[in-house]
């Protein structure tokens, strides 16, 4: 069992426990740095085998700096919110010393010779990174496998997937085995994990947290594209905004004339008389949501109303389908330019023949040319308009993340012939995510909140989505969704 500390006549289980709740230990004394890291190394030896979520490891810098951090805290020393606390990081940032693979098997032997800037935030803020998450070939994929570190199962069932391409990193903050995590978001990868492992994950608005040093793009870049994002996998929203406070600011280079002044919310106590829309019967002609996981949405729109919340059905400024395409249109370039010179060239040929099946659609739009990418942003910047008019009748928008909870592990098949079951109905493995990638696409932060289990005793997840740039007001409505009709957090079974 893992070590058990008091804080405040509170008992502790770090399996359990919050970032908040075990920093702040942490820096009253009532656990060590070092004693957390080792009992989660401890944790990880016992239940990481069987889930492959951790993949690449850093004790022995781990040990060192959770001992400095406690030596620190005797000289009456804090660093920031993060002091001393041991975690983990999605094996798509560079860490430098520390491998990262991006799980690519090209990248196997890479070892960065400096950090990406938000793992380097991280440690500015007290951070202990003791190791990487597993996650898909070069993020891009809803299931995370790979040839260098292989499968990662979910911790509530491991016949299952534990999502895409944050997998790894969600799969360790239900199991216990880190408090805290940092993931990519461009077509769900946040989001999807979080609701298949039952988590908290935040995809912040668009630029305000830095991307650079992500792989994919290449090793060093310093590009910024279009859509992805970075943000926190957590187990409570009050994490995700202590992660998102570290994180969320300036390039360097921008930082004389940039600055975050965001609304904090701070002002709101509970959500009655919040406007919520509930968008969860849109979009069937695209793809339907499970019975199951729209019985779970359903009662947490019932619970907010209990509560107090105005919670209306509406339809979404932009029809589902047309999100999806655009996500398609704009993003699938993105992708496309990192791909190997061989495959990319395939590709192109591919779009020159005359054949108009749709399952082509994906492929060819990644060597789109800027004509066609300028276009589909040109179309995009409309609909951000309407997102934009549409949060002038409502406050926050609920929506589904997947039609379905985790799904057995379907890795065999190349992408775009896997199907999924939906309640008997055959979709398409890329049509799954159309909520996600629809509403990605328009640069909106959401935050991705637990509400319930399923009858197989597996996690779901809604979508809160807030305007842009409402971050912090956006994790402070869904604080207070959590605390009036959330399930709260509660780790796998066995966990």
């Amino acid at each position: 069992m893992p070590e058990r500390c008091t804080v405040r006549g509170v008992t502790l289980d770090i399996a359990t426990a919050t970032a908040a709740q075990l920093a702040r230990a942490i820096r009253q004394k009532q656990i060590s740095s070092r004693e957390l890291l080792e009992d989660l190394l401890a944790r990880a030896d016992l239940v990481n085998p069987a889930l492959n979520a951790i993949v690449a490891w850093d004790v022995e810098r781990a040990r060192a700096a959770a001992s400095a951090a406690d030596e620190a805290i005797t000289r009456g020393q804090l660093a920031g919110s993060l002091h001393g606390l041991p975690m983990t990081v999605k094996d798509v940032w560079e860490t430098e010393g520390l491998v990262t693979t991006s799980g690519a098997t090209e990248l196997a032997a890479y070892i960065p010779a400096s950090d990406a800037l938000g793992v380097a935030r991280l440690r500015r803020a007290g951070a202990v990174i003791f190791g990487k998450t597993n996650t898909p070939a070069y993020a891009g994929d809803w299931q995370t496998y790979n040839d260098v570190y292989g499968r990662t199962s979910n911790p509530w069932d491991v016949s299952r997937t534990a999502g895409g391409s944050s997998g790894g990193a969600a799969a360790a903050v239900a199991a216990g085995l880190t408090p805290l995590e940092f993931g990519s978001d461009i077509g769900g990868s946040i989001r999807v994990p979080s609701h298949f492992n039952g988590v908290y994950g935040l995809k912040p608005s668009w630029g305000v947290v830095p991307v650079r040093g992500h792989i994919p793009g290449p090793p060093g870049s310093l590009l910024t594209v279009d859509v992805g994002v970075a943000g926190p996998i957590a187990r409570s929203v009050r994490d995700l905004r202590i992660a998102f406070g570290v994180l969320a600011g300036p390039l360097p280079e921008d930082a004389p004339g940039w600055r975050l002044d965001l609304d904090p919310g701070s002002e709101l106590t509970n959500v009655a008389g919040l406007r919520v829309a509930i968008v969860f019967g849109e979009g069937a002609e695209v793809v339907p949501i499970a019975h199951d996981v729209r019985m779970l949405l359903d009662g947490f729109a019932a619970r907010l109303s209990a509560a107090g919340a105005v919670v209306k059905e509406a339809r979404l400024p932009v029809p589902l389908a047309d999100g999806l395409r655009t996500w398609r249109d704009v993003t699938m370039p993105i992708l496309g330019a990192g791909l190997p010179d061989d495959v990319f060239a395939g590709l192109a040929r591919l779009a020159d023949e005359p054949d108009d099946d749709p399952t082509l659609a994906m492929e060819r739009a990644m060597v789109s040319r800027y004509r066609d990418v300028q276009t589909a942003t040109n179309l995009r910047q409309r609909q951000r308009v309407a997102w934009a008019e549409f949060f002038g009748n409502y406050d926050v928008v609920l929506a589904p993340v997947m039609p379905v909870a985790a799904f057995p592990h379907d890795t065999e098949r190349p992408f775009d012939e896997r199907m999924l079951d939906v309640d008997g109905v055959a979709v398409r493995h890329p049509l799954a995510a159309a909520w996600v990638c629809a509403i990605g696409v328009m640069l909106l932060p959401v935050v991705t909140l637990p509400v319930g289990l399923t009858g197989a005793g597996l996690p779901a997840g809604v979508q809160v989505v807030g305007p842009f740039l409402s971050d912090l007001w956006l994790l402070r409505v869904a604080e207070l969704m959590d605390a009036a009709a959330g399930p709260g957090f509660s780790p796998p079974s066995g966990g």
